[in-house]
């Protein structure tokens, strides 16, 4: 397989070559010319795009040199439009951005990096793209003409970019609805969302990018609006047309210590902003670094003391942050500031539920050995059992069990851990808590119980596991009202044939529609209708009397 695929390489590269070749030999217009042309033709592809740079004119190699490390280094494609915005930049005057500044014909922009870029207008609109994967390999290795070559190190290109996107964004001398400002500047929606992200690769990087987000954050709310009025990014799935509906962006803080941005973190706290303020989806800066692993951070905001115990957002605390994101350097920072390894709220309940859910082990761990109460009420699943349980996260099960944990425990979506396990399919989760003799036949939850919970979702070993240990195949109650009905309706015919091999009554009344063979004719199963049928299933009218 790889020696196909270095031969498919291979053989693209060829085409490469011969399509940069002519490109060249294009421009000739004369016989004279095409046989000086053929015979300074370069011998290698690396050699056609070194040559390609190096006939470009001094006074273009500031616009292809960043045109191409957009190109080369960002996370999505980019519109000509975008690219035309970036290259009118300069991030030595102001104003940073002048629209009289934007190519006349914006078609025109790949002329500047000849035949390395392309145009592709295919999809909605006009995109510049690099002209072949060759190029980005070529231009990020070693190989590259020593005098370009910084220019497209990581760090150096991430801070440039960042230096273009902050910039822009700078220019922004009032407030304007997101909806003008995306429309009316196009880089100004890619600047929003990735400029912290090239800043964040850019820490290294001192020249000029930490003046740049000093002003964005500290001088200027009229960019600092229109950014977080275009992107939020602790809610990225909200389109900027949504986010006009939200409160006022968060504090600068928040969002340099959400984005890991160490040197803007220590800038702001030099400047003795509130370390506490409150705001944003993750509630303050400690929670949202805790949640994203930023571990130097979370170091300097404790260091300023920072709330450790501070309630609010999404995760209720930083130590339940840090635990859903599983960052084992965090927890122990914040435990060993006396971080409430107990505390309630947020979305989990509590840090061990977060840690739990999230399949975590070493967090668990780590929480456990701080004495985590390990039948902690709250949160979605209720239980720390339960979220493991729901998840499959089998040696986490493993730990909670060891460590006592309730197994018959009530509450939550699930009601308890078997039925959240079996109606995920975790058959190994359903063998470890019947071992410990949880109640198969324990009621609550959306299913009503364990074995209503597999049938429905057509999980047939687990189906297997739990009428071995003699669950009860005709209780009754939940969405279904028993089992039999349960995978009637989901039209899993393998699961009907157990339940009905098990004595299930096939006649049984009860949830939305009145039984197993009303809710299989429903929902047109013919074989289940016949299995059913077979086994004495009778119609009943909706009275509740046997049809004719």
């Amino acid at each position: 397989m790889q020696s196909l695929l270095n031969y498919i390489i291979l053989t693209g590269n060829r085409f490469r070559w011969a399509a940069c070749q002519l490109d060249v030999l294009e421009g000739c217009l004369d016989y004279r010319q095409l046989k000086k042309a053929l015979a300074s033709l370069p011998k290698t592809l690396d050699d056609t795009y070194g040559r390609i740079l190096t006939a470009i004119p001094a006074e273009y190699k500031a616009h292809v040199v960043r045109i191409l490390q957009f190109l080369t280094f960002s996370e999505r494609l980019l519109s000509v439009k975008e690219i035309v915005d970036a290259i009118a930049v300069d991030t030595e005057a102001e104003p940073y951005f002048d629209a009289r500044n934007r190519m006349p014909d914006p078609q025109e922009v790949s002329r500047y990096c000849s035949s390395l870029v392309a145009v592709d207008s295919t999809g909605s609109g006009d995109v510049l793209q690099l002209a072949h994967f060759s190029v980005k390999e070529y231009l990020t290795s070693d190989r590259l003409d020593s005098g370009l070559a910084p220019a497209f190190h990581k760090v150096t290109a991430s801070a440039s970019i960042a230096r273009v996107c902050v910039a822009y964004l700078l220019h922004f001398n009032e407030i304007i609805s997101p909806e003008e400002a995306a429309t009316r500047f196009p880089l100004a929606l890619y600047s929003a969302k990735f400029w912290m992200r090239f800043a964040a690769a850019a820490e290294d990087d001192k020249e000029g990018l930490l003046q740049l987000i000093e002003r964005l954050f500290c001088f200027q709310e009229a960019p600092y609006k229109v950014c977080y009025s275009l992107h939020r990014p602790d809610r990225p799935r909200l389109i900027y047309q949504e986010n006009r509906l939200l409160d006022r962006p968060a504090s600068p803080l928040y969002y340099a210590a959400l984005g890991g941005l160490r040197g803007t973190v220590h800038m702001l706290l030099d400047k003795k902003v509130n370390v506490n303020a409150q705001g944003g989806n993750y509630g303050n800066a400690l929670q949202a670094a805790s949640l994203r692993g930023h571990e130097q951070v979370v170091k300097l905001l404790l260091e300023k003391k920072a709330d450790v115990n501070a309630q609010g957002g999404e995760y209720g605390n930083a130590l339940q942050a840090a635990s859903a994101g599983g960052h084992e350097q965090v927890v122990k920072l914040l435990l060993e500031k006396n971080a409430d390894v107990n505390a309630q709220g947020g979305g989990y309940g509590n840090a061990l539920q977060a840690a739990s859910a999230e399949g975590h082990e070493q967090v668990v761990k780590l929480l456990l050995e701080k004495n985590a109460d390990v039948n902690a009420q709250g949160g979605h699943y209720s239980n720390a059992l339960q979220a493991a349980s729901a998840r499959g996260h089998e040696q986490v099960v493993k730990l909670l069990l060891e460590k006592n944990a309730d197994f018959n425990a009530q509450g939550g979506y699930y009601s308890n851990a078997l039925q959240a396990a079996s109606a995920r399919g975790h058959e190994q989760v359903v063998k470890l808590l019947l071992e410990k003799n949880a109640d198969v036949n324990a009621q609550g939850g959306d299913y009503s119980n364990a074995l209503q919970a597999a049938s429905a979702e057509g999980h047939e070993q687990v189906v297997k596991l739990l009428l071995e240990k003699n669950t009860d195949v005709n209780a009754q109650g939940g969405r279904y009202g028993n089992a039999l009905q349960a995978a009637s309706a989901r039209g899993h015919e393998q699961v009907v044939k157990l339940l009905l091999e098990k004595n299930a009554d096939v006649n049984a009344q009860g949830g939305h529609y009145g039984s197993a063979l009303q809710v299989a004719s429903v929902r047109g199963h013919e074989q289940i209708v016949k299995l059913l049928l077979k086994k004495g299933a009778v119609a009943f009218d909706e009275s509740g009397n046997q049809s004719d």
